[in-house]
């Protein structure tokens, strides 16, 4: 009795925990969540979060470079996908009044020592920039474009500070922007006086100031008057970072009535991107993908109308005889593959990643994923994964029964731990280096033990339990009988060789996805917004399509070839276009991003290393399994004695 009550208090300890770590993952979710209303005079709290860099993508607390800190720093709780994100969000110092403006308000005095100002200068270096949060919006700076006519366009938090030339002096020298004049914009109710923000924008400035006397809690700025409408901010005597550089932090805040209603303000924050999308070429892009698509695939319909007709026509044993192409090797065509059981295991891992991403899609057309979750689309897609590997399992064990397999445990758990395990081997080796540059990023050892449950305590019996249906259903048939003896495969056209055929294959499908590809690995690594779902779910359906038609054109050559190894080759066809994708990720990575560091370097190809595979997985299961019914398809149409 004591050991089960001790192995329940272990379970709900472990339960509470990773309730714990994924909290707060769908409170935003919903569209309909009720704003906050805020008095005039009520207290607004800033937050920080991370500091982001393009050139490093290591990300760093906001407390890791001498900031002033408030009298104690508390740590927001954060979910699953926002620790794996890097986020750290902490209270700050900076606290307004709702519409009541602040002007010179001084947040705290540094000195800096050798150590703190060296810390400043690599951050400024390495072109980081400072992240706040206010009632769950971010920071931006406004960037005016030089057409007045175009809207203006946000910049995702300021930076630190920056470094030049001053006082003709031709050694480069280090600036940090100490002075933050803050904008909040709000939507007033007229009927119940209260009001909703709507947004969070800020102008830094770098500005040495100077006060008369002894430095105190009272003492009086010179260079920024506290009863002034605006600060007034001398741009000619810039804050230098230096040691023994005494820095004073001040920020104003002002308060500007909008008409955007709460229920938009995330319009202006998702339009950052500096290159307008351009429409038109996406969308002839894709429509060359679609045309090509369809004309390949009426021109099979045609051709595999007559090859049937033809076939069903012949009345002598000798006229078949006489016969070329895919209905000779009807007795060879499936006979299971070399390595069948390790198709199975990647058929039902792509089973997995499919049902994913068309949940994970469909969940956020409707407006459930919405980019101010922070972390909510990767949380979403954790877990998922999780579940749905039921039904990896279930499409694993069908395929294996198919096969004539009997040890349906096996293949179920290397079905549940290969694609994580391998993903997991890499994930680790690049947490160890993002933990020894002591960056934010570096996933802590708690997030670290909730994945492994995910993974072990819910994932893999979901694979078992999958397993355990699919094996217990009857095997699928096959619709002609295989020969005992295997049947020789003639010599092959040089245009028919699997590697040539296979790296074609994979083209068509790239192609239908390269100029999203794009945007992607833009608001990956260049710390945009993704939010253009519905186009993203378009272009996944024209992928799907493209996998399946160019997979069945190229197992139909190969089986008028009278070569019936299509098993591996069907997925390796579409599957493919995940070596596209790297190479195309290769050329992204230098026409870009201004990465120089060796670790930022590893860390984007080990990641981009990741997101290939699983696409390799995804891509090859919906080619396999396209080719897999075309080949039942076709055999089941023609009569076989």
């Amino acid at each position: 009795m004591d050991f089960r009550r001790r192995s329940t208090t272990v379970a709900a300890a472990l339960l509470l925990l990773l309730l714990n770590l994924i909290r707060g993952s769908f409170c935003f979710y919903l569209p309909g969540v009720a704003p906050e209303d805020f008095l005039k005079g009520d207290e607004l709290k800033v937050k920080v979060n991370k500091l982001t860099s393009t050139k490093t993508q290591l990300p760093y607390s906001y407390y890791s470079i001498p900031y002033c800190p408030p009298k104690k720093i508390v740590d927001s709780a954060e979910n699953l996908g926002e620790v794996l994100r890097g986020d750290r969000i902490e209270n700050s110092p900076y606290v307004f009044k709702m519409r009541e403006p602040q002007m010179c308000n001084v947040v705290c005095r540094i000195v800096l020592d050798a150590k703190t100002a060296k810390e400043f200068k690599e951050k400024i270096d390495d072109e980081y920039r400072v992240n706040m949060i206010l009632d769950n919006l971010p920071l931006v700076v406004p960037i005016r474009r030089i057409d007045q006519e175009s809207p203006t366009i946000y910049q995702l938090g300021f930076h630190v500070g920056l470094k030049g030339q001053y006082s003709g002096t031709k050694d480069e020298k280090y600036f940090i922007h100490n002075h933050l004049a803050f904008t909040v914009k709000y939507h007033k109710d007229l009927q119940t006086d209260s009001a909703r923000i709507v947004g969070f924008e800020v102008r830094p400035f770098s500005v040495k100031h100077e006060y008369e006397g002894k430095w105190n809690d009272k003492v009086r700025l010179t260079t920024c008057d506290p009863h002034a409408k605006h600060t007034v901010v001398n741009s000619n005597s810039p804050q230098e970072v230096a040691e023994n550089k005494e820095i004073i932090f001040t920020y104003d805040v002002e308060f500007q009535e909008s008409d955007v209603k709460w229920a938009s303000r995330w319009d202006a924050y998702l339009l950052m991107n500096d290159d307008q999308i351009h429409w038109f070429s996406i969308v002839n892009s894709l429509m060359i993908v679609l045309f090509l698509s369809g004309m390949v695939a009426m021109i099979m319909l045609r051709t595999l109308y007559r090859d049937i007709s033809k076939y069903n026509e012949l009345e002598t044993q000798e006229e078949a005889q006489e016969e070329t192409g895919w209905k000779l090797v009807h007795g060879d065509v499936f006979r299971p593959p070399s390595n069948s059981d390790l198709l199975c295991v990647y058929v039902g891992t792509g089973v997995q990643f499919f049902g994913m991403l068309l949940v994970t899609m469909i969940f956020a057309i409707l407006g459930f994923l919405s980019p101010s979750n922070r972390g909510g689309l990767m949380t979403a897609m954790l877990l998922l994964w999780v579940f749905m590997g039921l039904f990896a399992g279930y499409a694993s064990a069908r395929l294996y029964k198919m096969f004539k397999g009997s040890d349906w445990k096996k293949t179920a758990f290397r079905t549940a731990v290969m694609f994580p395990g391998i993903v997991s081997a890499i994930f680790f080796i690049l947490n160890a280096l993002i933990w020894g540059q002591k960056s934010s990023g570096a996933v802590p050892f708690g997030t670290m033990f909730a994945l492994i449950i995910l993974w072990f305590g819910i994932s893999l019996p979901l694979v078992y339990v999958g397993s355990y249906v699919g094996f217990k259903k009857a095997a699928i048939e096959d619709p002609v009988k295989t020969n005992k003896i295997p049947r020789q495969i003639p010599e092959q056209a040089w245009y028919m060789n699997p590697i040539f055929s296979i790296l074609i294959g994979g083209i068509l499908p790239f192609g239908a996805v390269f100029i999203e590809l794009f945007f992607i690995l833009t608001s990956i690594w260049l710390n945009q917004f993704y939010y253009i779902f519905g186009f993203l779910f378009l272009v996944f359906c024209i992928l799907v399509v493209t996998c399946a038609e160019i997979t069945i054109v190229l197992c139909y050559f190969q089986l008028c070839s009278e070569d019936y190894l299509w098993w591996w080759r069907s997925y390796l066809t579409s599957g493919s276009s995940a070596l596209y994708l790297f190479l195309y990720a290769t050329f992204y990575f230098f026409t870009k991003l201004e990465i120089t560091k060796l670790v930022s370097g590893i860390l984007y190809f080990g990641y981009m290393l990741i997101a290939s595979y699983a696409f390799f997985v995804l891509t090859g299961t919906i080619g396999f399994y396209a080719c897999f019914w075309f080949t039942r398809l076709i055999y089941s149409s023609v009569k076989i004695d």
